[in-house]
């Protein structure tokens, strides 16, 4: 049997579209945080292949365990009753979160493809 961890996929953002791109937009009173998946390389967005869900998390430096800032589903990939691809609205894998902290930490998104799995990425947060 594997081991969770072992699912997870991870790369550059740049060069892979399935990784999720984390950007810090503000380090104020508010940390902005965006998120995204297909940011350099687009992902399809179709009733066949698309991005399900983001989770973003933060693990504040000296702390065992994460907090999850938050999960976004995506739910809408062009299927409609008269079948696949034909509704023409199409939901995006793009994230913009608010939070409050007064540590440094680790920002990590996890995203998942409905073809290619679990993909994973971080980058810290320094205040």
């Amino acid at each position: 049997m594997k081991d969770f961890k072992e699912l997870l996929q991870s790369g550059d953002w740049k060069g892979e579209k399935h990784v999720p791109s984390i950007e810090i937009k503000n380090k104020g009173e508010k940390i902005t945080v965006e998120v995204g998946v297909g940011k350099e390389i687009p992902h399809p967005n179709t009733t066949e292949h698309h991005i399900s869900w983001i989770e973003v998390y933060f693990l504040p430096e000296g702390e065992k365990f994460p907090y999850l800032l938050g999960r976004y589903e995506f739910t809408a990939h062009g299927a409609s009753s008269q079948g696949p691809n034909t509704s023409g609205v199409y939901t995006e894998p793009w994230i913009t979160l608010n939070f409050k902290t007064q540590k440094s930490g680790t920002i990590y998104a996890l995203s998942y493809c409905n073809i290619h799995g679990l993909w994973t990425n971080s980058t810290d947060l320094r205040l």
